[in-house]
């Protein structure tokens, strides 16, 4: 590397490219060891992204993506000219923010409350049975809610009639769902939402509540004064992330555990489900990769903006 340089083929460490050089050759150890790593996530992440032309033609399979027709904007179109955009936006973005503020709250929540669990044991049987749910595929998830709301046989029909009420029929009446989806959503997310900041719990200083109680502060003052400020760094990080995904839908939360009621669409439908029945009818993959196009974009900008904002008041907290 040395000869290099007094050869000049590689400029002196003075410049950008220099320096550029010389660290790389400087730390080649961390850098083959980081180079598996970054070959799958390249594979996985960056070239995929090369289909975003799908988004801009009509695909011909007898011709392959590159020599099929180019229509510009003509896919997005779809989005924005249907008499439903409305509609799915607005649930695709109300289901979202209530998913991601109430995320926060309620995993934040159960992280205060997991830290307070001293015995080991005890410890870990909870935080395995709140975390169980994640694993579980959503179509066991939709087959579990409909034991429950079956017309017929449902438990939920079942204690209702037993307090002296009338059956339900949920799957045909859509004013329960903005309600009973985000119960389903925190149910199986909750576990999983709250793991990292059970991590960051952990990582408090305990002589912060040691000197706490000794200035007599109960469990609420210390959660309130010295639990949750310090895991305002966490908050801001895992609600920018959350916000990069606020035009995508759970795809089987909306899908599958309602069913597929079209008697539910009015507040169940979001773009995802939408352009999934879409796709299915007209066989346009171009129309379902402009909306994927689309929602990465908004996404980006949100994520971005958010960011921004978050830089003005505290650049510490920022993302980036």
């Amino acid at each position: 590397m040395r000869k290099l340089y007094i050869r000049g083929i590689i400029p002196g460490k003075h410049t950008a490219i220099g320096k550029f050089f010389y660290y790389c050759y400087k730390y080649r150890a961390l850098l083959l060891m980081l180079l598996p790593g970054f070959a799958v996530f390249f594979i996985n992440c960056y070239l995929p992204m090369f289909g975003v032309i799908i988004a801009f033609k009509k695909i011909d399979f007898s011709l392959g993506i590159l020599r099929s027709q180019w229509v510009g904007f003509q896919n997005f179109e779809f989005l924005f000219a249907t008499t439903d955009a409305w509609r799915i936006t607005r649930n695709t973005l109300l289901y979202n923010l209530t998913f991601i503020f109430c995320d926060v709250f309620f995993a934040v929540a159960m992280a205060v409350l997991m830290r307070e669990i001293w015995q080991p044991l005890a410890s870990k049987i909870y935080q395995t049975l709140i975390i169980l749910p994640n694993f579980l595929s959503m179509v066991v998830v939709a087959y579990l809610v409909y034991g429950f709301l079956h017309p017929e046989y449902g438990f939920a029909n079942y204690v209702l009639e037993n307090l002296g009420m009338e059956r339900v029929n949920w799957y045909n009446d859509p004013k329960y769902w903005p309600f009973l989806l985000p119960m389903v959503h925190w149910w199986k997310q909750l576990g999983y939402k709250s793991v990292v900041y059970l991590a960051s719990v952990a990582g408090i200083d305990k002589e912060l509540y040691e000197a706490a109680v000794i200035d007599g502060a109960g469990k609420w003052n210390q959660a309130w004064y010295i639990t949750i400020p310090q895991l305002t760094s966490t908050m801001i990080i895992m609600f920018l992330l959350a916000l990069g995904n606020i035009f995508r839908a759970d795809f089987g939360l909306f899908y599958q555990v309602t069913m597929n009621s079209a008697m539910l669409y009015e507040v169940t439908d979001v773009i995802d489900t939408y352009v999934y029945r879409a796709l299915t009818t007209m066989n346009n993959i171009g129309m379902s990769s402009a909306a994927s196009f689309y929602q990465s974009v908004v996404g980006a900008i949100t994520v971005i903006g958010a960011n921004l904002i978050v830089r003005k008041i505290d650049r510490s907290q920022a993302l980036f």
